[in-house]
């Protein structure tokens, strides 16, 4: 069997780039601007002392004016940019010992935290954005008959697991602009659960998505951070998506404050879409059962949200994130929690679980149609009742940068 339209599969996948693509995410992310005429940091003193190492020297220290920031500062130099404070202080630090010939210096390590909601590679590096989730979406259904030669009152539920794994892929052109190419493939199974008839089902695994799209990070100062993004996605058999991405942060020591809007356009194949399945008859027949959440050919999706981003310390990092988007037929607020592990400069781990808190597509009646077993014709057979809506994603993402 195959699958016919989902919406919210689809909706929920757009947003999963995010962690991110959102999660928030469409799996895009952006990194920093950097002035190059900054100098090394007095350390002075400090609270949290995450990675020490002594030297032998007999120099002097020297003024820095970005020793207030722990992430997303001025470097020195170009080779410092992907090296971000790790800490929760404001001040950098220096334990100074004078012996009788020595001076043992300790400092915090820059580091580049690639799990960062504005996360971009800059100029000629590479980053690799790799998830792998599982998505639970179910609702109840009451059947409806609206006519002679329909379908009998009864009751049941759409249920859909999904297994995906998405690939974001980008490129820095210069270091605030860069290039992504992005494809997700899903092993998917999709079920109307009868309570007084047999169970309708279908399974199906592709390709799903195939998308190309460019970041510009226009503001990067010590206290604020901002991202315009373009793509476009084609989603097999379903639609060709026009997306467009603004994101805006504010530094607080060592977290970020953000807030996202996103907006699309779907151009779908068919001119309705919403959840169903194909089948085969004993006699070989085409048979369908689907919902219609309206009859467009195209629509606008809009996102609106706030998050958090914050380093706990030098490997470890806290993401929360909370989104409202209307979806055409319906709207729906969702909440995400992600933590990461990085241990080193080049690669990080991103676990993450997303689930929604409300919809407004509970207590309202769909078009729901099928196929006619006397005639074999496709036609409305009913109105479909939908109540207590749930949508849940829990995944792992991978980050590489080289």
């Amino acid at each position: 069997m195959k699958k016919q339209i989902s919406l919210f599969v689809y909706a929920f996948t757009i947003l999963a780039i995010m962690p991110a693509f959102a999660d928030t995410n469409f799996g895009t992310r952006a990194a920093s601007s950097v002035d190059l005429t900054g100098q090394p940091a007095v350390r002075e003193r400090t609270q949290v002392n995450y990675q020490k190492y002594e030297t032998r020297s007999s120099t002097k220290t020297y003024d820095e004016k970005d020793a207030s920031n722990l992430y997303y500062v001025q470097p020195a130099d170009r080779s410092q940019l992907y090296k971000q404070y790790a800490g929760s202080n404001t001040n950098s630090s220096v334990n100074v010992r004078t012996t009788r010939a020595e001076t043992y210096r300790s400092e915090l390590k820059r580091k580049y935290y690639l799990a960062h909601p504005f996360f971009q590679p800059l100029k000629g590096k590479f980053g690799s954005f790799t998830d792998l989730s599982y998505t639970m979406s179910s609702y109840d259904i009451l059947l409806k008959p609206i006519g002679d030669n329909t379908v009998s009152s009864s009751d049941g539920k759409w249920d859909m697991g999904q297994i995906s794994i998405k690939e974001d892929f980008s490129y820095g052109i210069t270091d605030r602009l860069a290039v992504l190419a992005m494809l997700k493939y899903d092993v998917s199974d999709y079920k109307f659960d009868w309570n007084s008839a047999p169970d309708d089902s279908s399974k199906d695994n592709n390709l799903s998505i195939l998308g190309l799209g460019g970041q510009w990070r226009f503001v990067d100062t010590e206290d604020w951070i901002a991202t315009l993004s373009g793509y476009y996605q084609y989603q097999k058999n379903i639609s060709n998506n026009f997306l467009l991405d603004l994101k805006g942060g504010y530094k607080i020591g060592s977290s970020t404050l953000y807030g996202l809007a996103r907006a699309w356009y779907v151009m779908f194949d068919g001119d309705m879409y919403g959840n169903g399945i194909d089948g085969i008859t004993s006699d070989g027949d085409i048979s369908s059962l689907f919902i219609s959440y309206n009859d467009k050919d195209n629509v606008f999706y809009l996102e609106g949200g706030l998050g958090i981003f914050s380093v706990l310390d030098e490997d470890w990092t806290l993401n929360f994130e909370a989104v409202l988007g209307h979806y055409d037929w319906s709207s729906q607020a969702n909440i995400k929690a992600a933590i990461g592990w990085q241990p080193n400069d080049w690669m990080a781990l991103n676990l993450y679980a997303k689930t929604s808190v409300y919809n407004s597509a509970d207590g309202k009646d769909l078009d729901f149609y099928g196929t006619d077993s006397n005639t074999g014709d496709f036609m409305q057979i009913g109105l479909a009742n939908i109540d207590n809506y749930s949508e849940t994603s829990v995944g792992l993402q991978a980050i590489f940068l080289f």
